[in-house]
């Protein structure tokens, strides 16, 4: 008798084992009316077992909450699920789902810092994401006082200038669905700082730039003033041949940056006149910060201007810019590029 009790219990757990492993290794249900053959989906940061199941099923996958932590706690993968933008194969089981997420086979997700882009542009840009974090919190009185955010976020990074502007590598970012926006603002800043150290640890001996926040400004101005990226080196050398005779810049973008959201795309006489800290046409040197977020190639011709006479330069509408070595050259070209005279 107890022969067979102990023949029963092993033949029952047997066939429970031989369904679990059914359960565990047959196709997870998906949505039926997407056509593609594998499914979009993503996992948010810190989510467990339970909690990332419970997300993809409202993403078309029909995944068992109980099985897919069982599984999970089964194969030592609890811990190690990862964070990530994936895309499932339409027959992918619950153990190749776990092994999928412990592996972090995920397609991440990815943004754009365009170079020139200023930083109140980037923020924004994060502030859009859906699947990013947004922890930025501003503070009310500083705002009060006219301290945007970037200012704020400059600060609170102990960034040199009190602002952020500037210290944005342009270059596309990857990152995982849940992220938080000042951790990509973080690795950022460190990019460019590294990029503004090897940048400034080749400058030219002769270069009128005493630190690398200086350098750092004038790539700013730079970036905006060239239409044609093989120009960087000779503008450079306009605006490092201006301030070593203690010429005034005279570069518009320091103005609209002056102007701030109250430019609406048309400068005016007014907006030259106007003195403001980042009016070049009233105030001599560089402005107190950056203007914009450069590149590394504009990092690179800030503080390795080509050896050129050159003193004005003008677009002369194809991209490129016209170069003169002194004002009445420069009327010239005025006269020829902007008026059609």
């Amino acid at each position: 008798m107890l022969i067979r009790l102990f023949t029963a219990a092993f033949a029952l757990l047997g066939c429970l084992l031989a369904a679990g492993f059914w359960l565990l290794t047959k196709p997870i249900p998906q949505d039926t009316s997407q056509a593609k053959p594998r499914l979009d989906a993503h996992v948010t940061q810190g989510l467990g077992a339970r909690g990332i199941a419970e997300e993809l099923n409202t993403q078309g996958l029909g995944v068992n909450p109980d099985l897919f932590a069982l599984a999970a706690r089964l194969s030592g993968a609890a811990s190690s699920l990862k964070a990530g933008r994936y895309e499932l194969p339409k027959d992918i089981s619950t153990l190749e789902l776990v092994d999928f997420l412990s592996q972090g086979k995920g397609v991440l997700s990815s943004i754009t810092l365009v170079e020139g882009f200023t930083s109140a542009q980037f923020i924004a840009q994060l502030k859009q994401r859906p699947d990013l974090i947004d922890d930025l919190v501003s503070n009310p009185a500083l705002e009060a006082k006219g301290v945007d955010l970037s200012q704020q976020i400059g600060r609170q990074l102990g960034l040199e200038g009190g602002h952020l502007e500037g210290w944005l590598f342009p270059d596309t970012y990857r990152y995982a669905p849940g992220s938080q926006i000042s951790d990509l603002i973080k690795r950022a800043v460190r990019l460019q700082t590294e990029e503004l150290n090897k940048a400034w640890s080749q400058r030219d001996p002769n270069t009128p730039l005493k630190t690398p926040y200086q350098a750092l400004v004038m790539a700013s101005i730079v970036e905006k003033e060239t239409g044609k990226a093989s120009d960087r080196p000779k503008v450079s050398s306009v605006f490092n041949n201006r301030l070593k005779v203690g010429m005034m810049l005279q570069t518009d973008p320091t103005v609209i940056y002056g102007v701030g959201a109250a430019f609406d795309g048309n400068l005016t006489r007014r907006h030259l006149q106007t003195d403001t800290p980042y009016n070049s046409y009233t105030r001599t040197g560089l402005p107190p910060t950056p203007i914009a977020n450069p590149s590394k190639a504009s990092l690179y011709a800030a503080v390795r201007p080509e050896e050129t006479p050159y003193y004005y330069f003008v677009a002369q509408g194809d991209g490129g810019s016209y170069f003169s070595k002194n004002l009445n050259e420069h009327n010239q070209a005025v006269r020829k590029y902007q008026l059609g005279r």
